[in-house]
């Protein structure tokens, strides 16, 4: 009969067996004997998990999310590189950093609207501000930084504008209010090329939660690299010496973090193994060869072409990575289990 003990079967010895167990003093012996010789009938233990379902709910998120988290970035690299260029006087450079600003946050609102699946979704989101929200924070930042930065884009149109009438007058009037924008636009877009990397690490997913010192700062070297990317490709050769420096600091800000994530024990595996660790290492490797590149182009539109594909495509595989490591941790229990059985260990010694 379910449930009862079998004759001859002491009921002590069968709980000392799942004490034994449970202490994790026969974890390891298998189908061996326990101390009062029976046959041990408790399997060894493993990670998984209640019915075989995962630990964590894995994140809803479609791929669209990892697009809008390199977009966005590129948005707000591409904002700061016009309004450096529009302060040192570099008019070329300063066109290519607004459009790419418009560019990016353009295909960031398509992104993030089509994940959401209905248009009057993203409405709703602005109908409150919750501060302690990163995903109502970032909803705000885009809010913001979007019509900054396609009238400081659009600003660049007044030069093909006729000179008299209505027109005339919009010619006159759009250079300064663009550059009034675009200084706006780069003031917001710090917090634009950074909060996707507050947003993550505020999930329970463990490898996003885990690395939360680390992402804000692999995002934004992430944005200045990928917007380097595009103004050393579109950008004429003399005027892109700020762009060649602004990639050697981000590949160092994004290596630092980078190596953080790496470091962070078993929550950090995803970002070194399997597909999500291959995109991460292709992300490193892109890095480093187009600011090497970058580095020495100064009179090569060639390799500085070669150098922006580079940094754009590293921007891509790290964000791709991210997510995707993100995805990986949610769906293996032991990345929840682990972490927390080593908490409490250490807890219980502080308290010893």
């Amino acid at each position: 009969m379910t449930g009862t003990t079998p004759p001859n079967e002491p009921v002590g010895s069968r709980f000392r067996e799942f004490q034994t167990r449970l202490d994790g003093r026969g974890g390891g012996r298998g189908r061996g004997r326990g101390d009062g010789g029976e046959q041990l009938t408790v399997p060894p233990a493993d990670f998984s998990s209640y019915y075989g379902r995962p630990v964590l709910k894995p994140p809803v998120w479609k791929y669209d999310i990892a697009g809008y988290l390199f977009t966005g970035g590129l948005a707000a690299g591409g904002a700061l590189i016009g309004a450096g260029a529009q302060l040192t006087g570099r008019p070329e450079l300063r066109t290519v950093g607004r459009w790419t600003a418009l560019g990016g946050v353009a295909a960031s609102t398509y992104l993030l609207v089509h994940d959401l699946g209905r248009p009057d979704r993203f409405h709703h989101m602005l109908r409150v501000a919750k501060l302690t929200s990163p995903m109502s924070v970032g909803t705000w930042i885009l809010a913001a930084f979007g019509p900054l930065a396609g009238v400081a884009a659009v600003a660049e149109l007044a030069p093909r504008l006729p000179q008299h009438g209505v027109l005339g007058l919009a010619r006159r009037v759009a250079p300064p209010v663009g550059n009034a924008a675009g200084l706006a636009a780069a003031v917001t877009a710090p917090a634009l090329a950074t909060y996707t990397g507050v947003l993550l690490a505020d999930t329970a997913v463990p490898s996003w939660h885990e690395a939360y010192p680390s992402l804000p700062f692999v995002f934004a070297g992430s944005a200045l690299a990928a917007a380097s990317g595009v103004g050393l490709i579109a950008a004429p050769a003399t005027q892109t010496a700020p762009l060649r420096r602004l990639a050697l600091a981000a590949a160092a800000v994004e290596f630092a973090g980078g190596h953080q994530m790496e470091r962070m024990g078993l929550t950090g595996e995803p970002y070194t193994r399997g597909r999500s660790g291959r995109l991460v290492k292709a992300g490193r490797v892109l890095l480093a060869v187009g600011t090497a590149a970058a580095l020495v182009s100064r009179r090569s539109r060639f390799l500085a072409a070669v150098s922006g594909a580079a940094l754009v495509a590293s921007s891509v595989a790290t964000r791709f990575g991210v997510f995707e490591a993100g995805k990986v941790s949610a769906r293996d229990p032991k990345y929840t289990v682990v972490p927390q059985r080593e908490r409490l260990a250490e807890k219980s010694t502080t308290r010893l």
